[in-house]
């Protein structure tokens, strides 16, 4: 937007705004340079003016501002006011202002985290034209919001996006979806995590706007199983229910929506499923269904996932092995996949560049793992293979990674000698856990030279030795090191 020259009554209200705010000057990046030293008000940071010179855009967020904001604030005669954020502040627990109707041009309000709390909110519910509005909070019992949803969205008719985490909504039963589904036709965005909702999913969440692209209902205790008509919502990227104690078994339609970039299940204990054959170069970027009772295998689909960024299968009932096609998850940064059933030798996934989080602990995984170019993981930080049957040398190429701060591969059955340790670079590197194997040989005297002087090290359960010649001079560094283990050794 094109600013023009601050008109002199905006200025005037706006240092009226700031006189009638308590902040910290030490932390506050916008409000300690207002000043009529600078007259146009319309470069001032956080301000935003029209071309005839009206404020029309003020961001306050995160300005350490700390107690209330009343009726008789300045803010309030800023009549062309279209976008408004107070977020993260701390407005010592005062209630929502009535004279928030006035600001009639509204269309963004954003009051998440600003330190607000009491019941309805009378003001916000005559802003008609408010197309965004933002009261999530941090939920704390006796202090915070609580809503009747039919008071709140009565007149928002335009609404496009509401997000209402931690807010608790008075609403019984299915009250607040059936008010959703009848007053906010163009909704696109719903973000309703921790609100104290309740189940079970209502056949009203089918009237909700087919528009909608994100829903998010996190943490709230539905104890009933996810409906299939959520597969109908051919325009939704993000879907997350969270701990929702949900049950039955999901349904596979919703996988394959084409435009769904983010599903998020996890811990939801008593929720069963099967992951699905997956459309070629469908949109998922982030699977998360640890801490759930999925089952099955995986199919060899998952590699068209050509996006897929984070995959988090941890602490499921899965079987069978992991398909060679991830190796085609060229994207993938996050890979989580521990506490299940798979069998077989690991794929490589040396096409994943960018992968930073590796663990696949606490399988039945075999063979060596030397598929893999480690090497080419140059921004790989955790390596988990902990708790499985891989068998083989330690790969050297491992102790290369810059980028790498956690080495864990202990309750294996890997053999031969320790080489590598020389080529170690990592500063970062703060733990190495090689316990319970088969190796043998002696301790590389290199191994007392590291980078990192905080490293745990635990070697234990093994058959090294470490060799005497030189062994004053190599151990005197040892005193700088967190944690070093050579138990049961030779």
């Amino acid at each position: 937007m094109v600013s023009g020259q601050c008109l002199g009554d905006q200025q005037s209200l706006l240092l009226q705004l700031k006189n009638s705010l308590r902040f910290d000057p030490i932390y506050s990046k916008k409000l300690v340079h207002w000043s009529n030293k600078i007259v146009d008000c319309c470069s001032w940071e956080g301000v935003t003016c029209s071309q005839l010179g009206h404020v029309v855009g003020l961001d306050l967020s995160n300005e350490s501002i700390s107690g209330g904001l009343d009726n008789s604030s300045s803010l309030f005669s800023l009549g062309f006011l279209q976008s408004l954020n107070l977020a993260d502040n701390k407005f010592s627990s005062s209630e929502i202002p009535d004279q928030f109707m006035r600001l009639k041009n509204l269309s963004y309000l954003n009051l998440s985290t600003a330190g607000f709390l009491g019941f309805d909110p009378i003001g916000i519910s005559h802003l008609t034209r408010l197309v965004a509005l933002d009261l999530s909070s941090a939920y704390v019992p006796h202090i915070n919001m609580y809503f009747h949803l039919a008071t709140l969205v009565q007149n928002l008719s335009e609404h496009r996006e509401l997000y209402l985490d931690g807010v608790l909504v008075l609403e019984e039963g299915s009250g607040w979806c059936q008010h959703l589904s009848a007053s906010l036709p163009n909704l696109s965005v719903l973000s309703m995590k921790n609100c104290g909702l309740s189940g079970p999913l209502d056949s009203c969440l089918s009237n909700l706007p087919k528009s909608l692209s994100v829903i998010r209902l996190d943490g709230n205790m539905f104890s009933a199983p996810v409906p299939e008509f959520f597969a109908d919502f051919k325009n939704l990227t993000s879907l997350s229910f969270a701990s929702c104690k949900l049950n039955g078994k999901f349904p596979e339609k919703i996988f394959q929506i084409p435009t769904l970039q983010m599903l998020d299940l996890s811990s939801n204990d008593l929720l069963q499923g099967f992951l699905p054959e997956f459309p070629r170069n469908g949109s998922l970027q982030r699977i998360l269904l640890a801490h759930t009772s999925f089952s099955g295998t995986l199919p060899h689909s998952l590699g068209s996932l050509k996006m897929l960024s984070t995959l988090d299968l941890s602490y499921c009932s899965l079987t069978g092995t992991i398909p060679t096609a991830m190796d085609n998850l060229t994207q993938l940064v996050d890979l989580k996949m521990s506490h299940n059933n798979f069998t077989g030798p690991i794929p490589s996934v040396s096409m994943a560049k960018n992968l930073t989080q590796i663990n696949l602990s606490s399988n039945d995984l075999t063979g060596e793992i030397t598929y893999t170019r480690w090497e080419e993981l140059l921004m790989l930080e955790m390596l988990d293979l902990r708790y499985n049957s891989h068998t083989g040398s330690i790969p050297g190429s491992l102790f290369s990674l810059q980028s790498l701060r956690e080495l864990y591969l202990s309750y294996n059955q890997f053999c031969g000698q320790l080489v590598g340790f020389s080529n170690i670079s990592s500063h970062l590197l703060n733990t190495i856990d090689l316990s319970s194997n088969n190796l043998e040989g002696p301790i590389p005297l290199s191994l007392f030279q590291f980078p990192s002087p905080d490293l745990t090290l635990d070697l234990s359960y093994n058959k090294l030795w470490i060799e005497s010649s030189g062994i004053n001079s190599s151990f005197r560094p040892l005193v700088t090191y967190s944690h070093i283990s050579l138990a049961s050794n030779q």
